[in-house]
Parts: C-alpha cells; structure tokens; sequence
C-alpha cells in the first residue's frame, strides 16, 4: 500500500468518527417530545420518552 493511499484510509477514518460524534451529540440533545393527535376515537396524548 503506498503512502498516499494510507493517508486516504487515514482521511476516511477520521471524516468517519467525526460524523459518528456529531450524530451522537444530536442524539443526546434531542429531547423527548409529546406527541397530541385528535382524531374521530378522541384526543391522544403520547409521552415519547
């Protein structure tokens, strides 16, 4: 493997655990909602937890 495709491998690697991480602060920060709905059955409220 020569060196310019090990800094490629090296490159993916790390844009890679940079997203990972993004992703997971956003998961983390994202609270959990109440979903209401009204419908013909009534009013529904739903704790996404």
């Amino acid at each position: 493997m020569s060196r310019n495709s090990l800094y490629g491998v090296i490159a993916i690697l790390v844009i890679a655990l940079v997203a990972f991480g993004i992703y997971t602060v956003q998961q983390q920060q994202s609270r959990p909602g109440i979903e209401v709905r009204v419908d013909e059955g009534g009013i529904s409220i739903d704790g996404n937890s």
